[in-house]
């Protein structure tokens, strides 16, 4: 089986594919740090959807996301934001902690495994 790798930087890709499932790195709101919550998960989302269809994947084929709040206080107005992006009937095994992030300006960081294929 052939690994496929996406947004490969020195230190780590994007986005790996093997054996028909795609691995995401962590993904923060690089298009809006600093911004609220509710903003920085729409940006982390899109980007996640992006990256999904690369791969030849898409929302509905995520098995399992881990999502990392800076304050769980926050767990709310991310959860707005999550609940209207899952496809109905489809959501993935899920994990959310909160835990200090590499950049204090980013609030939420998401990780997810999905199968490749429509």
């Amino acid at each position: 089986m052939q690994i496929e790798r996406y947004e490969t930087g020195k230190r780590m890709s994007q986005a790996v594919t093997y054996g028909g499932i795609v691995f995401l790195a962590g993904q923060v709101a690089i298009d809006a740090p600093g911004a609220s919550v509710h903003e920085q998960t729409t940006n982390i989302l899109a980007r996640i959807t992006r990256l999904l269809e690369d791969a030849g994947s898409n929302p509905t084929r995520i098995l399992s996301a881990t999502i990392w709040l800076a304050d769980i206080s926050s767990f709310e107005d991310m959860n707005a934001v999550w609940d209207a992006w899952v496809p109905s009937g489809h959501a993935p095994a899920r994990a959310t902690v909160e835990a200090r992030l590499a950049e204090p300006e980013f609030a939420v960081e998401i990780g997810m495994i999905a199968a490749v294929g429509n």
